[in-house]
């Protein structure tokens, strides 16, 4: 949805508070949604979920262009906001149980989807700059394909089931605080990213004197580096355990996005893949974690940490709009600084799951999880 902000603002001359409204209507529904996923996907087997959601997310992005109307186009970036709700719960569960709770297998999981975001504007620039938003219907293809994906990996990984390799899933206590705690850093990690993901383009268009195309390759930049995060974020955690690499890494985030915001120039280009990486590195860490902290509802865990809390992060992204239809762009971005800082505290009073406070990390290799018990079957 990112990817189209700034022809909405060229083509239908959207404010910012207009086209924050619009990243809005895609987190809303969504935020809501998918704990109630997660819920469904902890007690019923339903990996139908990935290809239909992933087929409806597609849909409603294809129809944000064909209408003029503000209110129709809310209306179907909503829908592609359930799709999206629907898809996470279901695929983190997935990844888990393929990957054993290797938080390795669910970096690789993360890079997947970050590497979709960073071909999404460069499709949507060649598709919206040749013929206008009209043709958005043509971004449907992408889901298309992806729904047809899954379909294929859902067999092969059924087949694998039936040949008597079932996936383990991870049992133990729940840890509600931790993961209280743990939701609240995702949530100011989201603030941080969904408020990015919104502006950068038009930041950086404002800064190299309206130049659509800086701006479009911001915007990739920002989702490069998260792909570099994810796969970066779960090998370091080989090395030191989830709960530092995060600390450490949200710490360095909030120097990076005071960068962004204040340093003038090229470096501005530097300092959103430094900002991307930084955010992305907990990314996959912070599912595991969620998982771990609550281990009888994986599913439950992974719609809050991949939905709700981020999600939260469209709802404020309305007043940074506001804020710089009245001010600036700058004078807006600049709160996101202490964002990461807050995230780095509320992190500082988090354990690692499965050694107690006061222990290191286990060395490389060891499995912190308390047992294992088979998979159910169905893809449970």
């Amino acid at each position: 949805m990112a990817s189209l902000v700034p022809f909405f603002v060229a083509e239908r001359a959207y404010s910012y508070a207009a086209v924050s409204g619009i990243v809005l209507a895609a987190s809303l529904l969504s935020s809501v949604a998918q704990p109630v996923f997660g819920v469904l996907t902890d007690r019923f087997a339903m990996p139908w979920l990935l290809p239909v959601s992933t087929l409806l997310g597609g849909v409603g992005i294809a129809l944000s262009g064909v209408s003029d109307s503000y209110a129709v186009t809310l209306a179907v970036v909503a829908v592609s906001g359930i799709g999206v709700a629907a898809y996470h719960p279901e695929s983190a569960r997935v990844a888990r149980l393929v990957g054993r709770g290797s938080h390795k297998a669910m970096g690789w999981f993360s890079l997947g989807g970050n590497l979709g975001f960073a071909v999404a504007p460069v499709m949507v620039a060649v598709v919206v700059a040749t013929g206008g938003l009209r043709l958005t219907p043509l971004l449907v293809l992408p889901a298309v394909v992806g729904a047809a994906t899954c379909l294929l990996v859902l067999r092969a990984l059924e087949r694998r089931q039936a040949g008597g390799a079932g996936a383990t899933v991870v049992t133990g206590k729940d840890d509600k605080a931790s993961f209280v705690r743990l939701s609240l850093a995702v949530v100011c990690r989201s603030v941080v990213f969904i408020g990015l993901s919104t502006f950068v383009s038009l930041y950086t268009a404002e800064r190299m004197n309206g130049s659509t195309a800086a701006g479009t390759a911001a915007l990739c930049v920002l989702y490069l580096g998260g792909a570099v995060g994810s796969v970066l974020g779960g090998a370091l955690a080989d090395r030191w355990d989830r709960v530092t690499v995060s600390r450490w890494s949200y710490l360095i985030t909030a120097g990076s996005v005071a960068g962004l915001v204040f340093v003038p120039g090229p470096a501005l280009f530097l300092f959103v893949m430094l900002t991307s990486a930084g955010l992305y590195v907990p990314f996959s860490l912070q599912v595991t974690l969620g998982q771990d902290y609550l281990p009888s509802r994986v599913g439950t865990a992974s719609g809050i940490t991949l939905g709700l809390t981020v999600s939260i992060g469209g709802l404020v992204s309305p007043l940074i709009g506001a804020v710089a239809d009245r001010t600036s762009l700058q004078t807006a971005l600049a709160p996101l600084v202490l964002m990461p800082l807050l995230s780095w505290l509320l992190f500082r009073a988090l354990p690692e799951p499965g050694v107690p406070p006061s222990v290191a990390a286990p060395p490389k290799g060891d499995n912190p999880d308390a047992t294992i018990s088979p998979a159910q079957p169905g893809l449970r």
